[in-house]
């Protein structure tokens, strides 16, 4: 593999991956993702009831969805919050539906009892892959917050059939890459994001050339890239999720320790 990128990566390789969990006291669980520079934290939250439409439809079981925000500060030019405008920015929207029906993938609701599960993602910090690291760390809160659940005897089996990442690919200056930051991306020729379980089954694939096309054999090599990817990123997750059920040393060190990088 070539080690020609400006961070001297080689072309299947992530960036730093962390987990930093219980990030969010309130919250049923919660962990502080960094793909890189990009960091985001994800919270779980349970609600005790449904929505609506799943009462008059009778709809069995519970319901998860997700919301996703970049906050104010997260770029290098402020972002204007969605509320100063009235209404979320059509991005915001797809990518919050996107971690939902990634998260629904992998979870039999019906197991969830009469609960909704909200998984807010908040951009702390946005260098690539917001999406992405969105998904992989909303999954590491998601178990955290049904390990609770199942812990206070409010479940009787787990609702989380197998876990799920996401991760990026693209073609930069020629060459299938993993995991692009900011400048990869915004040079990117294509770009994707893989969303995978852990069995290695895709949930969704977005992909499209920037101004160019690609071709089948660039399109395999970006998957195979995302396929090992998302591997790594499994281990990553499920050390995660352990870690939490031990925590060890606080939480706000942890964060303090993890920008000081």
């Amino acid at each position: 593999m070539s080690t020609a990128r400006h961070d001297g990566r080689q072309a299947d390789q992530l960036r730093p991956i962390s987990f930093i969990p219980h990030v969010a006291p309130h919250a049923a669980g919660s962990v502080l993702v960094s793909f890189g520079n990009t960091r985001v934290i994800c919270a779980a939250t349970i609600h005790e009831d449904v929505p609506r439409w799943m009462k008059a439809q009778r709809v069995e079981g519970g319901w998860l969805t997700a919301e996703y925000s970049m906050l104010p500060y997260s770029t290098l030019d402020r972002k204007d919050r969605d509320i100063s405008r009235g209404k979320l920015d059509g991005r915001s929207s797809e990518i919050q539906r996107l971690i939902g029906r990634s998260l629904r993938a992998v979870t039999d609701l019906s197991k969830l009892g009469q609960r909704t599960i909200w998984i807010d993602c908040d951009v702390l910090q946005a260098d690539g892959g917001t999406r992405t690291a969105s998904i992989t760390g909303g999954c590491v809160a998601l178990a955290i917050a049904l390990n609770g659940l199942m812990a206070a005897g409010k479940l009787k089996a787990f609702p989380l059939k197998q876990l799920v990442s996401a991760i990026s690919a693209g073609v930069v200056d020629g060459q299938p890459v993993l995991d692009l930051d900011y400048i990869e991306d915004k040079g990117a020729a294509v770009d994707f994001n893989v969303v995978m379980t852990e069995g290695g089954e895709f949930v969704e694939v977005q992909g499209s050339g920037e101004e160019a096309v690609f071709t089948g054999g660039e399109m395999a090599a970006m998957l195979e890239l995302a396929g090992k990817g998302s591997t790594e990123l499994v281990a990553l997750q499920r050390q995660a999720i352990l870690d939490a059920d031990r925590p060890s040393g606080d939480a706000m060190a942890a964060l303090a320790a993890a920008f000081a990088r």
